[in-house]
């Protein structure tokens, strides 16, 4: 059913204007996540790849003896003598790099075995030459070229340490104890250390990839992977990043110091789209994976289809994200990711720090990644443990979600403009049908107290949204609740667009960019704390211009009514509570819907006060009243089920025009009026004795 069908009363122009204006204050820029040459999603008939536990058919391995003996001399010996017979083959007939083996499969299925040792890959490092280093490609956001397929065959290693081509069912797999014990080391010369292109059913087993200036291994169009105990680290972007991919398992994987997130499988094969929450199959699985001190832990743009449980998130800035919010990605909107009986704590790091210092305008070698540098690429808000921008039917249930200062779940909706979609009828087609269900918040897996900031923050858009029963703290303060079957809600919203003063914090706070060291002031994402924060501001600047105008009002209209004058007694506790419920300490707690109540009631005593001389003003201060004790309960009682927009949208234009309005009124003197206002409920003035006319004298006694 059509949004503009379902509220025949709301035209489409009005949403046409809410989102032209958003763009208009929208100050993001056009930057993108994951720049690619366009691809086509998988055609869906792969698989997921089986690990083969058979004898290598390539050995790769470094020519250091003596440091390989030591390397494997603390091995289980069963496995240490496997690595001293492999060693020996490879001495024969075996590669030095990893590249050289990957160019020499001929055929699919074929295993390569990588012995314990550092492979820098040194035949891959020179800088282009010849027509490679003449290339007429499009430049990515961040200045590396965008290839096409041709390209990349032709100059594999223009921007891959390893290039894994068209290959059909390979498998690679470090021989050691641990994944430590294979690296393949990037030295930040170079976007990826591994690129399987085109590589349907590839496997990846037991090594460490790091040090790229993009990401260490990367799965683009393919169809069946599986990552197996492998570990990525210390990228300017992602540790594993997977698009436009299906038949995928990431399982036991590890990841760490990545400059967007650790795990990313963007733009996942797009299977369920238009299905409910019952769907037949995931396109991608992870599972086992531990994902740590990144920016975020795990992030997918149009992250479709994924299956992500029994993993952990922390020390993040944020836990885990999915969104719609970056353009040239298949399958936007987002749509069906399901978390389940995942950790998901203590995601507080504040990395934003090194990139206001100075450090991340350094060279990636520079920086400090090993210590414990991570440079955020793009925006979002710490403290988060799940964020979902733009996502459609997501399921999150039964994980364990605490320690967060922010919040434990977070929800927005992205407007299609934002991902470059123009059409109106897609404008506000994201945050929609996401279920919160059955997670422990604010506890950890012992049951002790490990609390969120609040565990929930919505913008209010979308419909078909529920959460669990009892959240301890979220914004707004009541939300739609989950029924015991999926699909079922009580107390269902519909609104076509957030609250405005959320909005206008997502909008101010988009305006980050890593290169140029721009972290937008008011925003507390990047360290804003009290009068810094835009949304202080502006509850303070409206705050300033209703006491002003509301203050001279009363001495010019009710300065005689008790009613009058009680009511705006009670208007400037109102205001001082938006003010004081604006700050971070207050904002999750009941005062801001305590400070719409009172202004309510200022706006309706006012109202009755003002009917007898300015019955038209009157009518109007008497709606506004309406409409913010409507808002007060919309926030703190119920959110309001099927009405296309917050009361606060409305009582934000009615407003506008009152404050016009009561600056007239105040200024207008009542032509004949008396000079006193009397309340509608005061006793009449008592009845006067009249005085008789002045007759002609009489004539007095006679002496």
């Amino acid at each position: 059913m059509s949004w503009t069908r379902r509220f025949p009363a709301v035209p489409e122009a009005l949403l046409a204007a809410l989102l032209a204006l958003l763009s208009l204050l929208a100050a993001a820029p056009a930057a993108r996540a994951h720049e690619e040459r366009p691809v086509a999603l998988p055609d869906g008939t792969g698989s997921v790849p089986a690990y083969r536990a058979t004898e290598p058919d390539l050995i790769v391995c470094k020519t250091d003896r003596p440091a390989f003996e030591r390397r494997v001399s603390a091995f289980p010996e069963d496995l240490r003598r496997r690595n001293l017979d492999l060693y020996e083959r490879c001495e024969r007939n075996g590669y030095r790099h990893l590249q050289q083996a990957v160019d020499a499969v001929d055929r699919p299925g074929m295993n390569i075995a990588v012995l314990p040792g550092l492979y820098e890959e040194e035949p891959s490092l020179p800088k282009p030459t010849g027509e490679c280093a003449a290339l007429k490609a499009p430049d990515s956001s961040l200045g590396y070229q965008i290839l096409s397929w041709e390209q990349q065959v032709a100059c594999p290693h223009n921007q891959n340490l390893v290039a894994i081509l068209g290959k059909t069912n390979l498998q690679i797999e470090g021989t050691g104890a641990s994944r430590l014990d294979v690296v393949i080391d990037a030295k930040y010369q170079k976007l990826n250390a591994l690129r399987a292109d085109r590589s349907n059913g590839v496997y990846f087993r037991n090594f460490t990839a790091q040090r790229t200036t993009f990401n260490s291994l990367y799965v683009l169009a393919g169809d069946g992977f599986v990552i197996d105990d492998v570990l990525t680290r210390w990228n300017d972007e992602y540790g594993f990043l997977t698009f436009a991919s299906d038949h995928g398992l990431y399982k036991n994987c590890e990841s760490y110091g990545n400059g967007d997130s650790g795990i990313y499988p963007g733009s996942a094969s797009n299977i369920n789209d238009g299905r409910g929450y019952d769907v037949p199959r995931y396109s991608i699985e992870i599972t086992g994976c531990r994902s740590h001190h990144n920016m975020v832990g795990y992030s997918g743009t149009a992250g479709d289809s994924v299956w992500v449980h029994d993993n952990e998130f922390d020390q993040n800035m944020g836990g885990a994200s999915m969104d719609s919010a970056f353009p040239g990605h298949p399958g936007l909107p987002q749509n069906h990711a399901r978390f389940e009986r995942n950790l998901i704590h203590d995601n507080n790091q504040d990395y934003y720090r090194f990139v206001a210092d100075g450090t991340c305008a350094k060279p990636p070698a520079e920086r400090g990644y090993e210590q414990g540098v991570v440079c955020p690429q793009i925006s979002m808000p710490p403290g988060t443990g799940i964020i979902t921008a733009g996502g459609n039917w997501n399921l999150y249930e039964d994980n364990w979600v605490y320690g967060h200062r922010r919040a434990g779940f977070y929800l927005s909706a992205v407007p299609a403009f934002i991902r470059g979609e123009e059409s109106w009828s897609k404008q506000a087609d994201t945050s929609h049908h996401n279920r919160y269900a059955g997670n422990v918040l604010g506890k950890d897996r012992s049951g002790a107290p490990r609390p969120n900031g609040a565990d929930v923050w919505w913008d209010g858009q979308g419909k078909g949204n529920c959460w669990q029963d009892g959240p301890a703290g979220s914004s707004p303060g009541t939300l739609p609740q989950c029924g015991k079957e999926r699909g079922q809600v009580s107390g269902a919203s519909a609104r076509l667009v957030g609250e405005p003063v959320k909005l206008t914090q997502l909008l101010v706070c988009a305006d980050y960019n890593v290169q140029a060291r721009r972290l937008p002031a008011g925003c507390d994402w990047y360290g804003a704390r009290g009068l810094e924060r835009v949304e202080t501001q502006l509850a303070l600047a409206v705050a300033a211009v209703l006491a002003l105008v509301g203050g001279v009002l009363w001495w010019r209209r009710l300065r005689h009514s008790r009613l009058g004058t009680a009511a705006c007694l009670l208007g400037l506790g109102g205001l001082a509570l938006e003010v004081a419920g604006s700050t971070t300490s207050l904002m999750n707690t009941p005062v801001p819907a305590l400070a719409l109540l009172l202004l309510g009631l200022w706006w309706t005593g006012a109202g009755i006060a003002l009917r007898p001389r300015r019955p038209w003003f009157a009518r109007l201060t008497l709606l506004l009243g309406a409409l913010t004790l409507l808002d007060a309960f919309d926030k703190a009682v119920l959110m309001i089920p099927w009405i296309p927009l917050s009361p606060a949208w409305i009582r934000a234009l009615v407003a506008v025009a009152w404050v016009l309005w009561a600056v007239v009124a105040a200024a207008r003197p009542d032509a004949g009026a008396p000079a006193r206002t009397t309340d509608p409920a005061d006793p009449p003035p008592p009845a006067r004795t009249p005085v008789p006319a002045a007759g002609p004298a009489r004539p007095g006694p006679t002496a």
